[in-house]
Order: structure tokens, then sequence, then C-alpha cells
């Protein structure tokens, strides 16, 4: 346990997964000092890799392409936008949508502008068109107060395209073609690609997705930063927290190593028949972090292994502390003993509640606002230390990554953390984290169903 460097602000509870309680469900020190060797071969090919170009989301908090475009950018459109849409899904939705909840309030949509430090932001990620027209009519005669950002690296995601089509049809209604495109920003691809073709030929001003990066991997490119920066949430800082990072787990001993180590622990489990990996963030903006993961560690890791040809993949779980205490910890204390559990704690909230005492008489009230920790914050803390303890007395183990503060900081240290596990618990695994070969099929026969040229063929016909 302890902060991870000098630099960094997270720190790594390890201890309920070392605990004797836990039984024949312990890894012992023992364990872990079996897989070192290979975790030092494992960092030193990381790093000789990133050196010859390759792993380029690690380069992304040092290089920050684009970094001054997009905080110019954002400042350019700010003054004149109420609404901000993001137009994306999977890894060009969900960065967004984490960084927002994360870091500003969870009323920022129904905040009065003067209360707001940018416009509401509305991430459509998803096609159902209930969901999509609710949108639509709250922007119906605002279109001159609102900036839409489509992301998409290569223009031939059909939900994303679909809905570009939608709402830049809306906007020339509304204003004409020439204002209505002016409100159009475009993330894709710098060279090559549907969406940059789109770019060049309508002149709309457009930000890049850096070359060798793939969507899971891009939030803390242009692709999350924009909607971070329009909504006044420091980039810079974020970008800070994420380069700190970089220097722990660019350390070569496995030991000192926080990505090492936490892609030693889920590989160890995997091995021993825990396949699933639960985050459970005892904090209401830390929920969405959770969101993001499981893309992360699901399209990376869940794949077909080339040497053998087994499927192999741990499946990631979102839950949330203290809520899915109610609904979910009944499986998870007397279900299969097949989890290996993450909590997220924040010592330090931004703000705290203090529970008044009243009923005297009624023990059941009254030792709420009577404890030390009578406050919110205090009694979630302590609803997360209760669980962590009642799931060792099961048997199941766990670990915490604990931030100090959410801050731009710490969630820029988080997000490097866990995309920093990923090419190791690749390698450990025998399996290539950057490609998702299981999502085309379902891509193809969308193309098919839709009547898209050159798709006349089923491909389950192939």
């Amino acid at each position: 346990m302890g902060t991870m460097t000098h630099k960094t602000t997270l720190k790594l509870d390890t201890r309920h997964i070392h605990d004797e309680r836990l039984g024949p469900h312990r890894l012992t020190p023992q364990d872990v000092q079996a897989l070192a060797p290979r975790l030092r071969e494992i960092l030193g090919e990381i790093a000789a890799e990133r050196s010859a170009g390759r792993h380029r989301f690690r380069d992304l908090p040092l290089e920050r392409p684009q970094l001054q475009e997009i905080k110019d950018l954002a400042a350019e459109y700010r003054e004149t936008t109420d609404n901000l849409l993001v137009l994306g899904i999977g890894g060009s939705a969900l960065g967004n949508i984490a960084l927002q909840s994360a870091l500003n309030p969870a009323t920022w949509n129904l905040l009065p502008p003067d209360r707001r430090n940018g416009p509401r932001l509305f991430v459509l990620d998803n096609v159902d068109p209930v969901w999509f027209e609710a949108v639509m009519s709250f922007v119906e005669g605002s279109w001159d107060r609102t900036t839409v950002n489509v992301i998409s690296k290569s223009g031939e995601t059909a939900e994303t395209s679909a809905q570009f089509l939608i709402v830049r049809d809306r906007l020339i209604q509304a204003l004409g073609e020439a204002e209505g495109e002016d409100r159009i920003i475009v993330t894709t691809d710098a060279r090559s690609g549907t969406m940059r073709a789109i770019v060049d030929r309508q002149e709309y001003r457009s930000l890049n997705v850096p070359d060798g990066v793939g969507g899971r991997f891009s939030v803390l490119s242009a692709v999350g930063l924009f909607s971070a920066a329009m909504c006044g949430i420091d980039v810079d800082a974020l970008l800070d927290g994420a380069a700190a990072m970089d220097a722990a787990v660019s350390l070569p001993d496995p030991q000192e190593n926080p990505a090492a180590r936490i892609a030693a622990i889920h590989y160890l489990y995997l091995e021993r028949g825990k396949p699933l990996h639960v985050m459970m963030p005892y904090s209401q903006q830390l929920r969405d972090m959770a969101d993001w993961y499981r893309q992360l560690w699901a399209e990376s890791l869940g794949k077909i292994r080339p040497a053998d040809g087994a499927n192999v993949g741990p499946t990631p779980i979102k839950a949330l502390g203290a809520t899915d205490q109610h609904s979910q910890v009944q499986l998870y204390r007397e279900g299969p003993n097949d989890k290996v559990f993450t909590f997220l704690e924040v010592e330090e909230f931004d703000c705290d509640t203090i529970i008044p005492r009243a009923f005297s008489d009624i023990e059941a009230m009254d030792y709420l606002g009577r404890s030390e920790d009578g406050t919110l914050g205090g009694l979630l803390n302590i609803e997360k230390k209760a669980t962590e303890l009642a799931m060792l007395a099961s048997g199941r183990p766990s670990l915490t990554v604990r931030f100090p503060q959410v801050t731009a900081h710490s969630v820029g240290e988080f997000i490097y953390l866990y995309e920093s596990v990923i090419p190791i618990m690749g390698k450990l695994m025998g399996v290539d984290p950057y490609d998702q070969p299981a999502v085309e099929l379902g891509k193809k026969l969308t193309f098919h169903f839709m009547g898209r040229r050159g798709y006349e063929k089923s491909p389950m016909e192939e």
C-alpha cells in the first residue's frame, strides 16, 4: 500500500489480496514473485516497443498533440454555445461522459448559464430514436447556439454517420447551409477515411484522432479533450496527472510499477478461475469511469488467443457503492467465488454534508448524527470499508485505488494507469490488445441489411 510515486497522488491498496483470511483465494508474496521475471521482461519489451513507435497512447500526455488548437477552438466556440452535442459511440463517447461526470456537477445541464463554465453537454452515443429526438426537441429553436462535435476516426461507424446526417440536416434547415455547417466540428483521422474526405470537401473545422491511438485509448487526445475544454475542465491538469503516472508505470521493477502490480493480480486470478473483474467506485463522480473501464478491458482482452485458439479474457463488471450493496453484494458474497473486486475510494470529497442529530430516543436514527463519521462522505467510506471486510470474510479478494480527491490531475492519473495495464495484460495472456476483430462481423451485417453497396451478399454466407 502507498502512493505510487512522489509525483502521483493515487494510492494502490492490495492488503485484501494478500490477507491470510482469504484462505485458498489469497495471493501469496511467492505467487506474485514467481511472475516477476516475466513481468520484468514484459516491461522491457513495452519500453523497447514504445521507443520504436508502438503503444502510441503512452505519448499523448507528453506530446500533447493539438492541445493549443483544442483550447483555442473551445475558447472560440464557447461564447456562442449553449448546447454541445457530441456524436460518437464506444471510445468516441465513453471517455467524454466519464470526464464530465467526474469533474463537473451532476446537475451541470440543469444549471443556469451564469453557474456553468461552459455549455450543456449531450453525448449521443446511441441511435435510440426516442432518446435522440428528446435531445433534438430540447435544442430546437437554439441551433444558432448549438455546436456539434462529430467524432469518428474513419467515418465508417453507422451509428455516428446516421446521427451526423440527421443533425447536419437540422442545422441547415434552421440556419441555412453556410451558418449551419459552421456549427460542426469533426474529430477524425488526419489524412484518410470517409469523414476526412467530407471535412475536406465541406471545409469543416476539424481536430485529429492521433495515428496509432485506438478509440478506447483516445480520451486524452482531441477525442476527449475538446468537450472537456468546452465545459471548463482543466485539460492541462488532466494531462499533467497522466504524465506523472507515465513515470510510475515506466518503472522497470514490477514490484514498484503500479500497472504491473494490477496486471499481475488480475492475471493470476484469471488463471485461478476468477474471470469476472468488478470495478466498484464509492463515488458517484467516478461511476462512469467504470463504464469507460469496461470497454477498455473487454475490447482489449477478450480475444481468441493465436497460440492455441482458446477463447480468453476477463469479463469486466461495473457496480456502484453504496447503491449496489443493495442489489449485487448478496451475489458477490454468496454466489460463485469467481470474481476479483476493485474498489475506488475518495478520501476527501469536494463537499460534505453533516447528518443532523435527531430522535435521540431511537438508536436506529440517533447513531448517524452521533458518530464521529456523521457526514454523508463519512458514511459512504464506512460503507466501503464494511463491504470490503464483508467480502474478505467470504473469501472474496479485493484491491482499492484511493483518490485523495477527485480532481483533473487524479482523474488523469487513473485513466493513464488503467490504459497502461492493458498492454501488460495482453502480453501475459498472449493476445493483441489493440485490435477488435470480433466487432467487424456485426458492422458488415449492418451494412448488408441497410443496403450499402458492396455488401449485397450477407457476410454470413461467405
